[in-house]
């Protein structure tokens, strides 16, 4: 495990499901690091613990004893050392799922801007960040767009804008290109690589999607709710 500061870092994380006989110990044994500027890779069979490690990292789903660790705030040692986890989801914390989950009823830029408007940030510097986070993501042509407007591959293009909108320290990206096709999936792993890099921001993403597994320079394998890190090809994205 490399000693840099900031980005995600995660001490040997354990989380168990009910108790005595009945218990289930989803994670076992989690050690991770993924330094800022970095995407990495999460990858493992159904029921191997990927999905409650992300809930685990995102403060849906408190683990049961080890040490969490985003930017430079330690916010889990064998409890949350955060008060307020609605507000470290909200402002230290981007998702990206499968689906976009736009707001239907509100406009793309609406749609990025809202994050920021929750968190305190008034209208006017809101909707700027957001558009600028369009302009970035080449989709700022749709700014008062419906998202029902939109195809698939701009849809994901909004919701990874939403995510950075606040200027998290940390993305989880949950089969962010299940639903897309081979370009449109490299593409959206060229957009996060650019954002990580521009934005200072750790990214993790879990995946099953072959067509983009081998882009990642360091992958996570998790197994029966142990994690091993290995070295990833690193193919490169921009041809």
């Amino acid at each position: 495990m490399t000693n840099a500061m900031g980005g995600i870092k995660i001490e040997e994380l354990r989380k168990i499901y009910g108790h005595g006989d009945t218990a289930v110990e989803a994670l076992k044994n989690v050690n991770m690091h993924v330094a800022p500027g970095e995407v990495i890779g999460l990858v493992g069979p159904s029921g191997s613990g990927k999905s409650t490690l992300l809930k685990c990292l995102g403060a849906i789903i408190e683990p049961s004893s080890g040490k969490m660790t985003l930017g430079d705030e330690l916010i889990y040692d064998n409890g949350w050392t955060i008060p307020d986890l609605r507000a470290l989801r909200r402002d230290r914390i981007g998702f990206v799922f499968q689906a976009p989950y736009l707001i239907p009823f509100l406009d793309v830029t609406d749609n990025v801007a809202l994050l920021p408007m929750l968190a305190g940030v008034a209208n006017p510097q809101a909707r700027a960040r957001a558009l600028e986070l369009l302009t970035s993501l080449d989709v700022v042509h749709r700014a008062k767009a419906a998202p029902s407007q939109l195809s698939g591959g701009e849809q994901q293009r909004v919701s990874i804008a939403r995510a950075l909108a606040n200027r998290p320290p940390v993305i989880l990206a949950d089969e962010p290109t299940a639903p897309l096709d081979s370009e449109r999936a490299l593409g959206v792993m060229r957009i996060l690589n650019a954002m990580a890099k521009q934005s200072n921001t750790a990214i993790i993403v879990v995946t099953h999607d072959e067509k983009i597994i081998p882009t990642f320079k360091r992958l996570y394998h998790i197994r029966d709710g142990v994690t091993h890190e290995e070295v990833g090809e690193g193919r490169p994205l921009d041809a």
